[in-house]
């Protein structure tokens, strides 16, 4: 659902030749000498290194509960989550869907081609399209191309707007608005951070399982995960 909201937002943005930019030149601008693959490299990595250990003394000094079904730890986790983000600089979930769509359909002059690209892009993600939103944002763009009587490109702001003005009709009509973004990103998080949990939880199990199998703790009783305070591992 996030897909096709942004994708409305996004309609407009970059569609025409004269807004389609070079990473490479803004990137190395010509009074600047050429980048080395070595010296890109090594800020690759430096940069990920310093994303990882700001990251990590996040984590060290935030409590977390390991209870996928406590949705208070569970909310507690994503807002950690959040922070540790926000301090390395990390995309949310939400925001690398707004990023993806931005890229891929950065320079595409016409409608059409647009919605197949965003549809390329659900598909790729693994996302599913369980309200067969897609076929209906192509009939909204068969009935103006219709009355045009030619390709509607996205630098005509008058169709577009009429365009995104169908989109909006069709979410609404399915219960969604604009204005329900910050709450459905917020549900995606909280579900994305119950995952984890999750899967934190049963690696947590299965690790603490092996080790009561060695002779060592044969004796010793498996603790609560939730009393795990994960700051002590790291």
């Amino acid at each position: 659902m996030l897909l096709q909201l942004y994708s409305a937002q996004a309609a407009f943005v970059n569609g025409g030749a004269t807004q389609v930019r070079s990473f490479a030149k803004d990137a190395a601008p010509a009074d600047r000498p050429p980048v080395s693959g070595d010296d890109l490299l090594k800020g690759i990595f430096f940069e990920v290194k310093k994303k990882f250990e700001t990251a990590l003394g996040v984590l060290k000094k935030e409590k977390i509960t390991i209870d996928p079904d406590d949705p208070a730890a569970v909310s507690r986790y994503a807002q950690v989550m959040k922070t540790v983000r926000e301090k390395a600089e990390l995309l949310s979930e939400s925001q690398k869907i707004k990023h993806t769509i931005d890229t891929f359909t950065r320079g595409i002059p016409d409608a059409r081609t647009y919605l197949n690209t965003l549809q390329e892009i659900r598909v790729k993600s693994g996302i599913e399209d369980h309200l067969n939103i897609e076929p209906l944002m192509m009939e909204a763009l068969d009935k103006i191309e219709k009355d045009i009587k030619k390709p509607l490109l996205r630098s005509d702001k008058k169709n577009m707007a009429t365009l995104v003005a169908e989109f909006d009709k069709i979410n609404k009509k399915l219960g969604f608005r604009k204005e329900d973004l910050p709450k459905i990103e917020e549900e995606l998080e909280l579900d994305i951070a119950k995952s984890q949990l999750t899967e934190l939880k049963k690696e947590c199990i299965e690790a603490m399982e092996t080790q009561l199998k060695r002779e060592e703790f044969k004796d010793e009783e498996m603790p609560d995960v939730k009393k795990l305070d994960i700051r002590n591992f790291l």
